[in-house]
């Protein structure tokens, strides 16, 4: 399997994410709830699909603004779903406006960025098992994928890639804890 450090940075879809946003510790609500949205979309995809339709998505959920989306009926369903530029799973959809909902109720606690660091350390199992219970469609790859994209869980860089220094240098979660706490029982 190519690692994506190697493949990532030469290619015209993945560059920026590569570069930019993968791995590195994010704590903006809007940032943290579009990435869970997207790894929901990516279950099943490629991940080049998905970063190829993401300006397209970020438009049509409402540059996901939590509070909209968690508003949102069967007309913006209705939209969602007819909305080529998107991945049209309606599964997806209805998981992704349900977890809106339970974004905003983390908010009288601290709010997702608070959530998470409540419940930080833990391995993959746990978070996934953690995720299961408090969202929808969130099974192991999506949660795995979605903690390391925002510097949950140990980098998916590689010790050689250049990206890896800029994210360590951040200190982001899982670099502030023993590496032992990561491994899955």
């Amino acid at each position: 399997m190519t690692d994506y450090c190697d493949f990532a940075p030469l290619h015209p879809v993945h560059v920026y994410y590569h570069d930019n946003e993968y791995g590195f510790p994010v704590t903006d609500e809007s940032i943290l709830f579009e990435r869970l949205a997207l790894e929901i979309f990516q279950a099943g995809l490629s991940w080049e699909i998905v970063l190829k339709k993401r300006a397209e998505t970020f438009t049509a959920f409402d540059e996901f603004h939590v509070d909209t989306v968690a508003a949102y009926g069967d007309d913006d369903i209705a939209r969602l779903l007819g909305n080529a530029g998107i991945i049209r799973n309606r599964l997806k959809v209805a998981s992704i406006i349900h977890n809106a909902q339970c974004l905003q109720a983390m908010r009288p606690d601290g709010g997702f960025s608070a959530w998470l660091n409540s419940h930080h350390p833990m391995n993959r199992k746990q978070w996934t098992k953690l995720f299961k219970k408090t969202f929808r469609f969130t099974g192991g790859e999506i949660v795995n994928e979605f903690l390391m994209s925002v510097g949950y869980l140990p980098t998916p860089h590689n010790s050689t890639c250049p990206v890896y220094d800029k994210i360590v240098a951040l200190n982001p979660p899982w670099n502030q804890v023993d590496q032992s706490t990561f491994a899955d029982d």
